[in-house]
């Protein structure tokens, strides 16, 4: 019989990619979405974890809005940083494994050099403050903990770069899109893949999950615009030029060390897992 993964924020696209690729490796996955689960809600958590005795439970609820939550700051900490909580909480009476993905955005960008699981946290912006309080709440609460950093996420099922890079393209002759921006484009059905093999592990600890590579937001357009066939001028610009509510980090890039020696493979590189995205989506 196989053990069974509970997958909070199932609807959406990583947490489509998560239960296939529990599904594929064997485990009993069990999707759990927003409407069946409020993660923000103490007791539903504790009383869903103690009906579903799952085994692990492997975390993709988000409030993932990185501009809106300059304005809305307590419900992005409600999701990301007592959502966690809650469901370490949870885990914790229950004995089971928990898996929490989060994000290059705990960082500032000002490093210059690749981020390593290591560096302390230092967002700056609000989003990246809740998901570093995501993080504090899992190691201070459970042992017994993976935290999954990842960057730049693209995939089917759900509303991300790639996508709206090729929607625009097809809408226009002239696309503007950041290229002073640095970090690590990562495929969710890769991602989800190493999650899968990683809990398989019980190598507890802090993780850095990316497709291999870096990219600015510009070089990652124009490869997407490319490989699409999509007549599309893709245009460099700065960051100063586009006015966001959000300081987003300037080089983000993660390093992946020791997740190679742990997994025993490294992910495949992000134009690998953008055509593979593309043969698919187009």
């Amino acid at each position: 019989m196989s053990e069974r993964v509970v997958v909070t924020g199932a609807a959406g696209m990583l947490g489509r990619a998560m239960v296939a690729a529990l599904s594929a490796a064997g485990w009993e996955a069990v999707p759990v979405d927003r409407a069946a689960l409020d993660v923000t809600d103490l007791a539903a958590v504790r009383g869903a974890c103690a009906e579903l005795k799952p085994a692990v439970v492997v975390n993709c609820a988000a409030y993932t809005d990185v501009d809106r939550a300059e304005s809305e700051p307590e419900r992005a900490m409600l999701v990301n940083a007592l959502g966690a909580r809650n469901l370490a909480l949870a885990c914790l009476d229950v004995g089971a494994d928990l898996v929490q993905v989060s994000t290059d955005y705990v960082f500032s960008g000002q490093k210059g050099t690749p981020y390593e699981i290591w560096d302390p946290c230092d967002p700056i912006n609000a989003y990246g403050k809740s998901k570093a309080w995501g993080e504090h709440y899992v190691r201070s609460l459970l042992n017994r903990h993976y935290i999954v950093r990842t960057s730049w996420l693209f995939g089917p099922g759900g509303r991300n770069f790639v996508d709206t890079i090729l929607q625009l393209a097809r809408e226009r002759e002239v696309v503007p899109v950041v290229d002073d921006q640095w970090g690590c484009p990562t495929f969710t059905e890769d991602l989800a893949r190493a999650i899968a093999d990683l809990i398989r592990t019980r190598a507890y600890g802090t993780y850095h999950v990316t497709n291999t590579g870096s990219a600015t937001w510009y070089e990652l357009a124009s490869a997407a615009v490319r490989l699409a066939g999509l007549p599309a001028r893709v245009e460099p610009v700065p960051t100063s030029a586009l006015s966001r509510p959000a300081a987003r980090p300037r080089y983000s890039v993660l390093d992946p060390f020791p997740l190679p020696h742990v997994l025993g493979y490294r992910l495949p590189h992000w134009r690998d897992a953008l055509a593979r995205h593309l043969r698919v989506a187009l």
